[in-house]
């Protein structure tokens, strides 16, 4: 059962956010007193204040991790290289047209010259040569040759004995190059290349999805150590309010030494533990700071999720997805094709083949440019060159051998790998239904903890519990708070993680990314 993403789940958060929650009791005529003498200074510093903080939900702290984060954008970069190395390999396959020549090649030494009557007699000489060639090669899909056409004009200036120019011009040429009994190499490199696109996208989407979870514990890090700090602090009022409460009572003699000097150990323990919250509070904002790609000099206020998607997972759903948006899965296939590959260029590349060239147009020479154009003749080439192994001493026979076990090898790494994504698309599914259960346990268990040390600590002021009591309840509402974060946490986790390990948007009922 897929529901939306703003549904509330019946495990909704009964309580207060802790950003929200009600000042201790005993501190109320005090926070009272402060707001009637600072007041309207303080309302005024705090809309100041508010102007100036971005305050983030999850949901929007994800997005800009994903948006603005380093890894995000280091994500970003190697799809870019991908798709522009797509590009490039798309562009080979289309018309390429080259200019090439040399201008000039200049030689000046002393060769030998045969004679009528046999003999050899050597002579200087300075040749100076120039050309130019224009030529326009298109690939063939379907055999993996070359098709050319190509124009072309040379000049040759010859001093010495004999001081002579000449130029030669080819003003058409269509030609072709084609192996024969030989494997399809343009065929392979693009069933490879469409592949290793797919495995860039996909494998920038899961990307973005480690950096969701990236992102969540990131802001879980830094909302418990706020909750941490904003309890701590408390904790210190009220042991302060009962250490003076003590105070009174001994000297009155109503309590021991001992139940005093328990009072104020506890008291320095609630300021020592502030001091250390307060060190995980700047920690932990950092961190936050540096997943989601702010500056130092934006201040941050979290608003922490009250509510969960009601999103039921079915495992066999998870797995389904998994199996079919995964980067894993698209690199099984590009090794599957891979290891084909092998086994045909072994088979076909040891053996015999040919290689045949082809090429008819028109050329002429002359002593002039202009004459080179006038009076064309036909020019024709042919050439059909074969390679036949005579003795390999079972070299082709080995290669083939080699390359079929590497694919059975194949075969074996990608049940392995679709079973592993099975198993983890399985289990994720089940850890989001765990930690729905956990966090509604949880959520009830902070609101019971908390509502007990309320009614612990009026039945102390009164007299009717004693101290370790007190403190007991004190302990066990911290124990249950951290226990609600850490379910508060576990859920978003497990719920991003259920995203990154199928590549599926349950929510949404889309795959991410679309």
């Amino acid at each position: 059962m897929i529901g939306s993403p703003f549904t509330s789940s019946p495990m909704q958060r009964s309580r207060r956010s802790p950003w929200t929650r009600r000042p201790c009791g005993v501190c109320t005529a005090l926070l009272v007193a402060g707001i009637v003498v600072v007041g309207p200074t303080a309302r005024a510093q705090d809309a100041r204040d508010a102007d100036r903080t971005l305050t983030l939900t999850l949901p929007e702290a994800v997005e800009r991790a994903q948006r603005d984060g380093y890894r995000a954008q280091a994500a970003r970069a190697t799809r870019d290289a991908a798709r522009q190395r797509d590009r490039a390999f798309v562009g080979q396959q289309r018309p390429q047209l080259a200019l090439s020549g040399n201008l000039p090649v200049y030689n000046r030494s002393i060769i030998p010259v045969l004679q009528p009557d046999g003999s050899t007699i050597f002579r200087p000489q300075q040749q100076s040569e120039a050309a130019l060639n224009l030529q326009v090669t298109q690939r063939i899909p379907g055999t993996g040759g070359d098709l050319f056409v190509s124009s072309a004009l040379s000049r040759l200036d010859v001093s010495g004995d004999r001081t002579f120019r000449t130029w030669s011009s080819t003003p058409m040429l269509i030609g072709l190059r084609q192996d024969l009994f030989r494997p399809n190499r343009q065929r392979w490199d693009n069933r490879e290349q469409s592949l290793r696109l797919e495995i860039a996208e996909r494998a920038y989407q899961e990307a973005l999805e480690d950096v969701a979870v990236q992102a969540t514990n990131a802001f879980f890090d830094h909302y418990t150590a706020f909750v941490g700090l904003q309890n701590a602090t408390t904790n210190v009022a009220v042991n302060d309010t009962l250490y003076t409460l003590n105070q009174g009572r001994f000297e009155v003699g109503r309590i021991g030494e001992n139940d005093l000097l328990q009072s104020e150990l506890a008291l320095l323990r609630a300021r020592n533990a502030v001091a250390a919250a307060r060190l995980t509070h700047d920690r932990t904002l950092a961190a936050l700071r540096l997943a989601l790609g702010l500056p130092a000099d934006v201040a941050l206020r979290l608003d922490p999720p009250t509510t969960v998607p009601a999103v039921v997972i079915d495992t066999t759903r998870a797995v389904r997805e998994a199996l079919a948006n995964r980067a894993v899965i698209a690199e099984l296939d590009l090794g599957d094709v891979q290891a084909e590959r092998r086994i045909t260029e072994a088979r076909l590349g040891n053996g015999p083949g040919a290689s045949l060239q082809a090429s008819i147009g028109f050329n002429q020479t002359g002593p002039e440019a202009n004459a080179v154009y006038q009076d064309l003749r036909q020019a024709q080439r042919v050439a059909l060159a074969v390679q036949v192994p005579v003795i390999q001493w079972g070299a082709r026979s080995g290669e083939v051998e080699a390359a079929r076990a590497d694919r059975r090898g194949q075969e074996f790494r990608r049940s392995e790998s679709r079973e592993r994504t099975a198993q983890e698309a399985h289990f994720a599914a089940l850890e989001l239904e765990l930690a729905t259960r956990q966090l509604a346990l949880a959520a009830k268990a902070d609101t019971v903890g908390s509502r007990r040390f309320e009614v612990a600590k009026n039945r102390y002021v009164i007299g009717r519990i004693g101290m370790d009591n007190l403190y007991q309840a004190q302990t066990e509402k911290d124990a249950a708070l951290q226990e609600w974060l850490r379910a508060l946490r576990g859920y978003w986790v497990a719920y991003y993680t259920v995203r990154r390990v199928t590549m599926y948007d349950f929510a949404r009922d889309v795959p991410v990314g679309r």
